[in-house]
């Protein structure tokens, strides 16, 4: 047995968003079962079926599949931030209360 096969990694493939959308353009405008369409691409099923649920999703809020992402991941931003944010509002209260009394 070979050692350096054996400690190989699969690494994450990255899909444009161009591709993903010809995908999904595929998918909804073959003949072909999505999972057939997705083979042809040589990609997991599953995957073509999350796009083509996340398109269909931005599409009934009358955005793209980037503007929501896009929004998705400004959100998560934020919600760290503001968690950030009141760790450093707590911190601040209960330094200045310490040293309220400190003065007393």
């Amino acid at each position: 047995m070979n050692s350096e096969g054996s400690m190989t990694s699969k690494t994450r493939r990255r899909y444009t968003e161009e591709f993903k959308a010809e995908a999904v353009r595929l998918a909804r405008d073959s003949a072909q079962p999505v999972a057939q369409v997705a083979r042809d691409l040589g990609i997991a099923d599953h995957l073509l079926y999350r796009w083509r649920a996340e398109q269909h999703q931005a599409e009934s809020q009358g955005h793209t599949r980037q503007a929501m992402r896009a929004e998705l991941e400004e959100l998560a931003r934020l919600r760290r931030e503001n968690a950030v944010l009141k760790q450093e509002r707590d911190f601040l209260r209960r330094a200045a209360a310490f040293f309220a009394k400190e003065s007393r």
